[in-house]
């Protein structure tokens, strides 16, 4: 019977703890999904309560709201660029329905 030697021990390791990485990211994933459709029901309610496209694009509460996210990253030791980028594009994914609803909504 043939048995796993050094470097193949090292890789056989190395793939099964890739493997519940990989796992384990797919979970986070799920959360992180769940999250973003909690964020989507407030940002369409949002969306009928505002006054007029400037009010939907609110630079100035854009600039808080990155403000806000990367102290959070701060202080949770993460890295702060990769969720401003984050936010950045799911901001801008969220003002471009909220702008859809907003219309909609004021027809």
């Amino acid at each position: 019977m043939a048995t796993i030697q050094g470097n193949d021990r090292d890789a056989l390791a190395d793939k099964e703890q890739l493997a519940a990485v990989r796992i384990a990211v797919d979970e986070v994933d799920d959360q992180i999904v769940t999250l973003i459709a909690r964020r989507e029901r407030l940002i369409r309610i949002a969306g009928t309560l505002k006054g007029d496209d400037a009010e939907v694009r609110a630079p100035d509460r854009v600039e808080k709201i990155i403000q806000h996210v990367r102290s959070a990253a701060n202080k949770k030791d993460i890295d702060p660029d990769i969720v401003e980028a984050t936010y950045r594009a799911m901001i801008s994914g969220f003002i471009e329905l909220e702008l859809r609803v907003h219309h909609e909504d004021n027809g």
